[in-house]
């Protein structure tokens, strides 16, 4: 799972991609245990993901109505088309991405 910058977000909405963008702080604890799980799912799955330090892009946290971090968007077809907080477990984001991304 990448960091991405501005370029690669807009990028990745223009040319109507879907998988997932994380938006997480760095001293955020629950975010660390969202990161793992993510680590664990992006073996599981041919999805694409990218991560977003969410105190670099306030006008995302504003765009998208961020009001945590942890955080994840999933984009279909270059869509918002859900967004969670609570990550819950990885059968729980693996059943949730089958759900929403396939």
């Amino acid at each position: 799972m990448n960091d991405w910058n501005l370029d690669e977000v807009s990028s990745f909405f223009n040319s109507h991609s879907s998988g997932l963008i994380y938006f997480y702080t760095p001293l955020c604890g629950t975010c660390q245990v969202a990161s793992r799980m993510l680590q664990v799912i992006e073996n599981m799955v041919d999805v694409k993901i990218g991560k977003m330090n969410l105190n670099f892009y306030p006008e995302l946290a504003e765009k998208f109505q961020i009001e945590s971090v942890p955080c994840l968007l999933f984009i279909k077809d270059g869509e918002l088309v859900e967004m969670i907080y609570a990550f819950n477990s990885v059968p729980f984001l693996y059943e949730k991405i089958k759900q929403l991304l396939r």
